[in-house]
């Protein structure tokens, strides 16, 4: 195969690779199987982490923005010898989705749910 082919090739691994998607976990099967630490190398730093007072850990993930609603608002003049327009626009951010994960006081997940806030 000569230099071409092996370049060929190479980006088509790179292109098939990038498109696989992520397979969705199954959190009810990690009940009882899933530490913090563990959770925290799987999903990274958690952007929320608060211990209770009964020794249970709640702790939030970011998986994504929420949709944004955006509209424009404008007025015109049209005069004799021209015109002038004046607009803006403004975009509201919506809640984000978030992965809340509870760590009973043995360390282990207890219950899970996506929220949006």
């Amino acid at each position: 195969m000569g230099v071409l082919g092996c370049a060929l090739l190479a980006l088509g691994l790179l292109v098939n690779s990038g498109c696989a998607s992520k397979p969705k976990t199954d959190w009810n099967s990690r009940i009882g199987n899933l530490t913090f630490d563990q959770a925290v190398m799987e999903l990274g730093p958690a952007f929320g982490n608060n211990q209770l007072a009964d020794g249970t850990r709640v702790a939030e993930w970011f998986l994504k923005p929420g949709p944004q609603i955006s509209f424009g608002l404008g007025t015109g003049f049209y005069g004799g010898s021209g015109a002038v327009g004046v607009g803006q626009s403004v975009a509201v951010p919506t809640p984000g989705h978030y992965l809340r994960l509870e760590f009973g006081p043995d360390g282990q997940l207890q219950s899970w749910e996506k929220v949006r806030h």
